[in-house]
């Protein structure tokens, strides 16, 4: 392992960026997005997606040069086109938007269309709640999960984030419809480590908790079995229906790489034109109270609320990564 701080990791991070061809604003913001993705322990869509992206980049799935454009307009709803611009500032673009609806009507839906992988879906989420505001967020992908009942991928494995603001903490859940993303199992394979429960099936067909045997099979378990499966369909057909763009069978087509050609869905809301900021800090200060009350199943243990690890780290003054070698090293090399 590679020991690193915050803001080597982030200025390398920037320095690839740009030697592949982005913007220098770009290349600053999505640096730093994939850099407190990497702080926050989600490795695989921090460090672990920059070659991908930098070699998206050179194939011209992505155009750097792209920008989001205005198509649709409804009162505190916005359509937007991507352009197949970086996913990461499109969707930075289409939270500013939708916060800036909110700040207007109370609540404000964007939905992006045309656009590529917006890496961690939770950066928008946590974006939103630390200047104030409730979030509901997804994005539809390509066929990279089977639905239940089918042994090939045939629906998106499409992340669900929301969050509520609090002071002393948000709310914050980011969630795919497996019950563990490909890149969980890149990273729990290179570390030679299992699942703590069944991710998948096997090449026999059995559900396992080997993350290389899943991999190898691109059979992943949906989150709730037949649950996920069904939300992962849903969201899949509200997020084409509100951008009026591409749905799964759709992003198929395209083949410009994970996540080309997707659409996303970004709604925020203002807590202090809804119920009012104290009423918002008094429900999630009663929920954390309630979660700490509750009996832990393994004694040494707490309760945790979603976001909690990564507010922790957050707080922290300083931070030291602990980044895979290999990876780390492929990051240098482009950065050169």
């Amino acid at each position: 392992m590679a020991d690193v701080s915050f803001d080597t990791l982030r200025d390398t991070l920037e320095k690839a960026l740009l030697k592949a061809g982005l913007k220098a604003d770009d290349a600053r913001v999505c640096a730093r997005i994939h850099a407190e993705s990497t702080r926050d322990g989600v490795h695989s869509h921090g460090i672990g997606r920059i070659p991908r992206f930098i070699e998206y980049v050179g194939k011209g799935w992505v155009d750097v040069n792209a920008s989001p454009e205005k198509v649709h307009a409804l009162g505190a709803i916005e359509v937007l086109d991507g352009h197949m611009g970086i996913g990461v500032i499109n969707a930075l673009y289409a939270t500013e938007r939708a916060i800036a609806l909110a700040k207007e009507h109370g609540m404000g839906l964007v939905a992006l269309r045309n656009t590529t992988h917006w890496m961690r879906g939770g950066s928008y989420g946590w974006h939103a709640v630390e200047q104030g505001f409730a979030s509901l967020m997804w994005t539809n992908t390509e066929s990279c999960m089977p639905a239940w009942g089918a042994s090939s991928p045939s629906i998106g494995n499409n992340p669900l984030v929301m969050g509520v603001p609090h002071a002393e903490g948000p709310l914050v859940l980011d969630m795919a419809m497996s019950q563990f993303s490909y890149g969980k199992l890149q990273t729990l394979a290179s570390a030679g480590e299992f699942l703590p429960v069944d991710g998948g099936f096997d090449e026999r067909g059995e559900l396992s908790r080997d993350p290389a045997a899943i991999a190898a099979t691109r059979r992943l378990l949906p989150t709730g079995y037949w649950k996920g499966s069904g939300l992962a369909v849903l969201l899949d057909a509200l997020a084409a229906l509100l951008s009026n763009g591409r749905a799964t069978p759709a992003i198929d087509r395209v083949e410009k790489g994970s996540g080309g050609g997707s659409c996303q869905i970004f709604m925020v809301f203002d807590p202090a034109q809804m119920s009012g900021q104290a009423t918002c800090e008094a429900i999630v200060a009663s929920i954390k109270a309630h979660l700490g009350d509750a009996t832990p199943a393994k004694a040494g243990t707490s309760v945790r609320w979603p976001g909690e690890a990564t507010y922790r780290r957050r707080q922290a003054s300083s931070v030291t990564l602990s980044l895979d070698e290999d990876i780390w090293q492929r990051v240098c090399q482009l950065a050169k």
